[in-house]
């Protein structure tokens, strides 16, 4: 009996490998094709929206950007559905494929300057299709390692799944970085922006060899036989109690604030180095690049560590510590990279008067939008990095006060000889760049995501029964990564845009990190002792 068994675990541990890579893999693609967009936000502004007013251009590119992410609840209804329907392998092979070719065909879309606003339109309903695809992809490999894992190895055989994303965002990064550092920017920006989309009908094809070669997963199987499957996985996982109570606490409770502290450490931190300290984007790229080679692999080690001490306490640990250094962390990339800035803002204190209701808010540009003096002017302040404060001021009239001058109305070139006047300069000094504790800090935030994403997976795994699972585990997961996580540039762009500081868009991830911190240690517990294997989980064996 124990010769058998030995047997049997040796031979798993083989089949192990084979569903880790081939998983893997094609996730990695997947996560590629859909962060390119998020990568090129700030530079499809100019493709896909209409000039006038850059910081209404970029918050549009960000809603766009956004627009993959709100509808991937949606595909995780779809597709979670079928998964525990029909079954793990195949939900995912018709998710690449939708991915793979929607992401080509954003490479063949026309740019505002051709076809008006038809070009967003067709962006953004892409954008929709990469959203919905991404939503089966991600529950079904990270269900499908699960279910192929023993027990005592089953955080370490997810985090390699938590890697993916991370690795697709750095091969991402990779491609664009090859396509501009081979490119004159005009030649990029006509057309040298497609190579990257194209590549992935290339990716497509071999994620799809690979994955045609994997077996079901042997507990989809097993449950099938014995006639235990769920016929209605929507209504069971969300209608009746106590699986719809769990589906809500493992939202509010890990995955709301794990989808933040993951957004924070990778895209925000690429924006605020590019948009607000103004570093140029190979260098950008560069950081953020070496700062996920150095970080990826403590997505295995949280992995690991989680299936010795338990899931939720890390997950949550990293919430914590996140919430509580974002601050100081965003305050010292300023000091590190453009201290020319960061000594401009505390010597030289801007307002802008204004009669509030001339101040409009533009969260989304559109046909619609005119563009007020104190719009312009306050997109202009922002578009510069810098912080100022908003104070009441004649109707009719705006006056922008910067060290002891003033500027009356809209007028940009006065601002320009103003600010340069008192010192600023609109790029960073790389003479005085410390490019070793800014890698530092990025590298402390790529661990923080390591720390809450790495273990995620198989918590949410344990959490629910093998009938409704692959539904019940995607709908958190993607509301908390693509609703929490994904609005997370748009929100906290937005949030400076209307505040006038440039740190003030972080209070976002820090509340809904806490939020998860509290609902996460007072109503969910640790479920790293269940066995999967079975039909049942940790709701129905409390």
């Amino acid at each position: 009996m124990a010769t058998s068994q030995t047997t049997q675990h040796a031979d798993f541990s083989q089949g192990e490998k084979r569903v880790i890579f081939a998983s893997s893999l094609g996730t990695v693609f997947e996560w590629y094709d859909f962060y390119l967009y998020a990568v090129l936000a700030p530079f499809f502004a100019a493709l896909f929206f209409p000039p006038g007013n850059q910081t209404a251009a970029l918050l549009s590119a960000f809603a766009a950007y956004a627009a993959g992410f709100l509808v991937r609840p949606f595909g995780a209804l779809l597709f979670g559905r079928i998964g525990d329907l029909v079954g793990r392998k195949y939900t995912f092979l018709i998710t690449i494929v939708v991915m793979g070719a929607s992401t080509f065909a954003v490479g063949l879309l026309p740019t505002y300057a051709s076809v008006g606003w038809a070009a967003p339109i067709l962006m953004v309903s892409l954008r929709l299709l990469q959203g919905l695809a991404l939503c089966g992809e991600y529950g079904g490999a990270a269900t499908y390692v699960a279910e192929h894992a023993p027990n005592d190895r089953r955080g370490y055989d997810t985090s390699w799944i938590q890697t993916t994303a991370t690795l697709g965002l750095f091969l991402a990064l990779f491609v664009i970085w090859v396509c501009r550092s081979n490119m004159d920017p005009k030649e990029f920006a006509d057309w040298g922006w497609r190579l990257p989309f194209w590549v992935s009908i290339i990716l497509l094809a071999f994620s799809v060899y690979i994955r045609l070669k994997l077996e079901e997963s042997p507990v989809f199987q097993r449950m099938k036989s014995e006639g235990k499957g769920s016929k209605s996985p929507l209504t069971d996982s969300f209608l009746r109690y106590p699986n719809n109570k769990y589906v809500l606490l493992a939202l509010l409770g890990a995955t709301a604030g794990q989808g933040v502290v993951w957004y924070t450490g990778q895209f925000y931190a690429l924006f605020f180095l590019t948009i607000t300290l103004k570093l140029d984007y190979v260098s950008a790229y560069t950081l953020i690049g070496i700062s996920l080679l150095i970080g990826t692999p403590f997505f295995i080690v949280f992995g690991w560590l989680s299936d010795r001490i338990g899931r939720l306490k890390i997950i949550l640990g990293g919430c914590l510590i996140a919430a509580v250094t974002y601050f100081p962390l965003f305050q010292g990339l300023t000091h590190y990279i453009n201290p020319g800035l960061e000594e401009f803002s505390k010597k030289t204190p801007i307002s802008v008067a204004a009669n509030p209701a001339e101040c409009k808010f533009h969260i989304f540009v559109g046909p619609w939008s005119t563009f007020s003096d104190c719009d312009r002017t306050k997109d202009f302040l922002t578009k510069q990095g810098l912080s100022f404060k908003s104070v009441n001021g004649e109707p009719g009239k705006v006056v922008t006060t910067i060290g002891s001058e003033t500027v009356a109305g809209w007028d940009q070139k006065g601002l320009s000889e103003t600010l340069k006047k008192n010192g600023y300069s609109a790029t960073p000094d790389r003479g005085r760049i410390n490019w070793v504790m800014a890698e530092v800090i990025l590298v402390i935030m790529v661990i923080y995501v390591t720390m809450v994403y790495g273990p995620i997976a198989a918590f949410l795994v344990e959490l629910f029964p093998v009938r409704i699972r692959y539904t019940s585990m995607s709908l958190p997961y993607h509301i908390g990564n693509g609703w929490f996580g994904g609005m997370l540039p748009l929100t906290a762009t937005a949030m400076v845009a209307a505040s006038g500081d440039i740190y003030y868009g972080l209070w976002y991830p820090i509340v809904v990190a806490l939020m998860t911190l509290v609902i996460g240690s007072i109503f969910l517990k640790e479920v790293k002792h269940r066995d999967i294997h079975h039909n049942e989980s940790v709701l129905e064996g409390r």
